[in-house]
Parts: C-alpha cells; structure tokens; sequence
C-alpha cells in the first residue's frame, strides 16, 4: 500500500516507510497531479502545463516519469502507465490524503459520520500541496489553487459540523475546533459569530468581547461595510436592542394597504417599441436619511436566510438574484440608483439567497425549491399579505413559481433580464460548453486576490460599466460568496424550468429585458411575455445585465415600473 499525503508538505510512503520523494517540484507536482485527478492526460497536456517550450517538454515529462515510476512502481504493481499519447496513473492500493477524507465525509456534513470528520481533521496537516508554487506554470497552478481552495473549505466545514456537534455535550473541544476555524477561514463572518455566541454561552465573556472586537474590524476592513450579522448576536447576547433589524411597525399598515388592493385585468400582450418612456420619472437622489434595517430568518432546512427593509408606504419584494449583499448593494453604483428609487416610494424588502451575502454560506442544498422556499420564508418573516413582487435574472423564475403557489398573495410581477430556462435547458451544445468553461474558471480563479478572473464575468454582466462600477461588481463577486457556492449556485440555475408555470400565472405582469443582454440572451425575455397571458413586453436599449444610472435605457427603465405600480405617484 502507498500513502500519498498531499494537505500539508507533501509525503510519499509505503506501508509506512517514508520514500524520499525527488527534488524537482515539477516531478511531485505532477506525481500529485495524476493522483487527484485520477484519470489519463494526454502527453501534450502534461507538456503543456509543467514545462516551456525551449525547455524541451517532452524530454522533461519523459525524465520525470523515470523518476515517478522507480518511486511508485514495485515487482507486484506498474502504477505508472505511459504510451506515446498519454500518461496515466494506476491509483489502486494508493491512498491519497485528501480524496480518503471526501470520500468519508461526502457531500452531506449532517449526516457524516464524526469518525469520519475526526480522521479527517486530523489528515489536514496544512495547504494542499504546501510549497508546491508553479509560477511560470500558470495551467498547473490554476488547478492547484482552486484545489486548495476546496480543501480549505472541506477543513473548515468539518471543524464547524464538528464543533456544532460537540457545542452542548464537550464545549471545550466544540472551542477547540471554532479557534481553528477561525484560523482557518478567517474572513467568514458568520463564523466568527459563532464563536462569540459559544464563548459566551459558555462564560467565557471578556474572551467572547475580545473576539466580537477583533472580528468587527476585521470584517469591515476587509469589506469596508459594517458586520451586520456580527452586531445583529452582539446586541442580543448583551440583551440590547438590535441596532439592525427591527421590522417598522408600519409593516403592519402597509400589508392592510396591500391587501386591499385587487390587481388590475391583465392586458393583452404588447411589445413597446416607443423611445419615449410611457411616464416620466423624477431624478432620484440617494436616500442619505433612510437607514435600511436587517434581520435574519431560518428556512425550513435550517438555513438562515438575511433580509432587509427600507424606505416606507405599500410594501415591494424583490426576489433575490445572482449575487447579492444587503449592505453592499445598498452602496453599490451598480445597485443603488435602483434601490433607493424602489424604496422611495415602497417599503422595499429583499434578502440575499442562500450561499451569499449575509446570509448562510454553508447551506447543504442550493436548488430551485430551496430558492422558492427561501422567498416563502422572507415574506412570512415580514409579515406581509398581498404584494408586487419584483424579480431579477434566475429571481424571476423563483417569482414566477411563487406567483403561481399564492396567487392570493401576488398583486403584480416585475420580470426584469429573466428566463424560464436555464443555459442547460435552452442552450446549444457550443453555448453549454462556453458555461461549462465558465463553471471552471469559477471554481479556480473566483477567490484569488487577482481581479482578473472576476472581470472576465463582470464584462459578461456589465460590458457598458464605468470603471467605478467594474471595480464595484468585482469586489461584489469577491465578497459575496465562495468558489465552491459560486459553482453551485449557477450549475443550479443552469437546470431552471419553469416553463410549464408560465400559463397559470394570473396578475398582471410587466416584461423588461436588455435586447444586447449577452448573459440571458433577449429571446428569453420574449418567452416569457409570450408564455404569460397578458404579459407586457418592454425591450430595452441596452447592453447590460442589470440597467445601469448612466445608460439612456435607465430613465425608460425605471418610468415602465413607476407606471406599472400604482403606488408611485405622479412627478
């Protein structure tokens, strides 16, 4: 049996022997390389990842395998296996470090074994393939770092389920594993407020007040915003009143608003093609005296879910999209021009989904019934009635599905750059593809330092933005959720049918949709007008995913939804 312990410095060992591993980084890289990855490479590849051309490629990959093959080859077993086109390695009776521990724990935390989780902590000796920098490599230097990436995450998970798991039973080991975590992902604030909570629960108050100190500056140097979730079990651990948080007791009065309004008789469908908005709407100047207010609610499944208020009269919900940070929005020149006029006239609530922004990154299922159950969750948490509901991007699908589950509750549907099918479900075999690529450089450029991958999609998104809403849009990606999420979350998506929904949806429905839109191309705008009876279709002069401040289609943009709601009052 050979060992081949990659978290940490890399080790190579038979039946417990230590084997000398060779000095060449190139050589262990790619030792580790085939036996992750675990499938045959063609020699082109491996030449191409591991060695520059005047370096002689294919001189050095066969020399590297000579090396390989005397470490992992013996008179029972040829592991190393090369012909003239591919190269290959034979994992059986090799046990690599990091794939034992996810083959243990798998995909469901809750339900690992806490053997499982405790081998498993114990094989994590440090950074997968610590010391192993390729930078001339930048093809094997990808993949390793987005493997790093994904082990850190394994760590960090498993020293939460575990400190989860020992919180009442073994307080001090349930300590033990949050102060590792804490080094290990040090940037989650949820994490950290965890910590606090068990340091408290625990006694332990002037650590726990150290410790709430330490993560509340940490977190809003790293994200320039204030730790809401953080302050949020703070103030609730020193019996204070939340300074975030508190529902306007006028919730109460604007669901009554609500409710008494009954929606209009659907019109037929209707492409408008005018350049002149159908109502003109006035300049909206930053809200600089409304505060926006966050709370926090617990789906069915356990996940917390953060969600905001602002702004006053008829209450407005907008259905999460991809990407979103209550706070960070509210600041954003991406975002804000839009939020602010929404919750001018609105109590505006929206939340961020599962898997991003403030509410929880470690959520077990990231699927279209979450999502909807998610929205369910936020509306009876802020105890609204009846309500125009607003969806953006996938939010339309997750209000398209609501819409049709409480039509009692839904008084109109806002679909702005929506679909009812996701690229898997709509695209052709070279689109899919191009996502599929896209999947990848997600999981392995999402969290490095570089903005250089996160612009990639950021000129997808927004190829008309300023520099100050690129760089805006890029620091959101960073923040906003994981490599791993990231990845989940738009494989999600991709899987979106909601076709099947659009001829049940009864109130009244306003279609918006960039016609240059190239992450949901203007076609599927189309389909959905067509596909709900009634539907208003309103093409838009734009590039953009999301309709920016500066752009002309922005004023049209904004006076088809101030026409649309009736709670907006004529300028």
């Amino acid at each position: 049996m050979l060992q081949l312990r990659v978290l940490g410095r890399m080790e190579l060992a038979r039946d417990g022997a230590p084997i000398s591993l060779p000095q060449s980084k190139k050589t262990r890289a790619l030792l580790a390389y085939l036996a992750v990855t675990r499938r045959s490479h063609s020699r082109d590849k491996l030449c191409e990842m591991f060695w520059d051309l005047p370096d002689d490629p294919r001189g050095s990959l066969r020399w590297s395998l000579s090396k390989l093959r005397a470490l992992v080859n013996d008179d029972r077993v040829e592991r190393m296996q090369a012909d003239r086109e591919a190269v290959s390695l034979d994992c059986s009776g090799l046990d690599v470090d990091l794939l034992t521990v996810r083959d243990a724990i798998g995909e469901d935390f809750d339900g690992a074994p806490q053997t499982a989780l405790l081998e498993g902590l114990g094989a994590f000796r440090g950074p997968f393939l610590e010391g192993i920098e390729l930078e001339r490599c930048p093809g094997f230097q990808s993949w390793m770092v987005a493997e790093r990436e994904q082990a850190r995450i394994l760590h960090a998970r498993s020293l939460a389920q575990m400190a989860k798991r020992l919180a009442d039973s073994r307080p001090q080991e349930a300590l033990a594993h949050m102060r590792r975590m804490i080094e290990v992902e040090p940037d989650c604030e949820e994490a950290r407020t965890y910590f606090v909570q068990l340091l408290a629960r625990n006694g332990l108050t002037h650590e726990a007040e150290q410790q709430y100190e330490i993560a509340r500056r940490h977190i809003q140097a790293l994200t320039g915003m204030p730790a809401a979730m953080l302050t949020h079990a703070w103030r609730e651990l020193r019996g204070l009143p939340p300074s975030v948080g508190t529902l306007p007791e006028m919730a109460v009065a604007t669901a009554e608003a609500a409710s008494s309004r009954r929606p209009a008789a659907p019109v037929a469908v209707e492409v408008m093609e005018r350049s002149e908005p159908t109502a003109p709407f006035p300049q909206i100047e930053p809200l600089r005296d409304i505060e926006q207010e966050i709370r926090f609610c617990t789906a069915r499944d356990g996940v917390r879910i953060a969600y905001g208020t602002a702004g006053q009269g008829p209450a407005l919900v907008k259905s999460a999209n991809w990407l979103n940070h209550l706070e960070f929005d509210w600041q954003s020149p991406v975002w804000r021009h839009l939020l602010h006029a929404l919750a001018r006239y609105h109590q505006l609530i929206r939340y961020d989904e599962r898997g991003n922004g403030l509410s929880d990154w470690s959520a077990r299922n990231l699927d279209f019934d979450s999502f909807l159950d998610d929205l369910e969750t936020v509306v009876d948490a802020a105890g609204l009635d009846r309500f125009p509901l607003f969806g953006i991007s996938q939010g339309c699908a997750v209000s398209i599905a609501y819409a049709v589950r409480h039509p009692e509750r839904v008084t109109r549907l806002i679909l702005a750059g929506g679909y009812a099918r996701g690229w898997r479900k709509r695209g052709s075999a070279d689109e899919i593809a191009r996502r599929e690529a896209l999947q990848t450089l997600t999981l392995q450029g999402w969290g490095q330092e570089s903005p250089a991958y996160r612009q990639i999609f950021t000129s997808l998104y927004l190829p008309d933005a300023t520099p100050e809403q690129a760089n805006w849009w890029n620091e959101l990606q960073r923040i906003t959720t994981s490599p791993s999420n990231a990845h989940r979350l738009t494989e999600a998506f991709s899987n979106i049918d909601v076709r099947d929904l659009l001829d049940k949806v009864k109130v009244p429905t306003l279609v918006l949709h960039s016609r240059g839109d190239a992450v949901v191309p203007f076609d599927c705008g189309r389909e959905l007008a067509s596909g709900i009876r009634g539907a208003r279709f309103v093409p838009l002069d734009s590039r953009n995913h999301i309709i920016l401040e500066h752009e002309p289609a922005w004023p049209r943009f904004l006076a088809e939804i101030s026409a649309f709601l009736p709670a907006c009052p004529a300028p």
